[in-house]
């Protein structure tokens, strides 16, 4: 008799390749579309569309350095959503409050990953700003990424405090 094998969360990597289609879709329209390096009002005062470009992580993170952090990006995106998919792998289908924010991880980063290897650096286009305080540019795959970390550090707290026996 063999064990009864219960769906896993695999299915959710489909969310990751929405967030890889739709990152890459704005980023085309970006590259054909917005002028580098102006800013083009969406809300005065608020938002504009900015192309610009981030050869580092966030916040512009070891951007002066050379090259070889294009790799080194790359391994880490590569290794962080390797790990995250064979997590998903052992996770119910149904725990959407596992499986959706690491789908949204490794969309953003294998997102941004496709701009290292084909530009060299990240294509990033949405600024918010109040005054004179700007907040660094970003993407569709940047946004992704933070919404998937918040998830898990928000349903990891929330599920720790449903399985706590105390």
């Amino acid at each position: 008799m063999s064990p009864v094998v219960k769906p896993n969360a695999l299915p959710w990597l489909l969310v990751s390749v929405l967030v890889i289609a739709l990152d890459q879709l704005t980023k085309w329209w970006v590259l054909t579309s917005l002028p580098e390096f102006t800013p083009v009002p969406v809300i005065e005062g608020f938002w504009n569309w900015y192309r610009t470009y981030n050869t580092g992580a966030a916040f512009s993170f070891l951007a002066g350095q050379g090259g070889w952090q294009k790799w080194f990006f790359t391994v880490l995106a590569f290794g962080i959503s390797a790990v995250l998919a064979w997590w998903m792998a052992r996770t119910p289908r149904s725990d959407w409050r596992t499986a959706l924010p690491f789908a949204l991880v490794i969309g953003g980063a294998i997102g941004n990953v496709i701009d290292r290897q084909l530009h060299g650096h990240v294509v990033d286009f949405i600024q918010w700003y109040w005054g004179d305080y700007y907040w660094p540019s970003f993407n569709v795959a940047d946004a992704a990424i933070v919404g998937g970390a918040i998830g898990i550090a928000l349903f990891g707290i929330i599920g720790a405090k449903k399985t706590d026996p105390r």
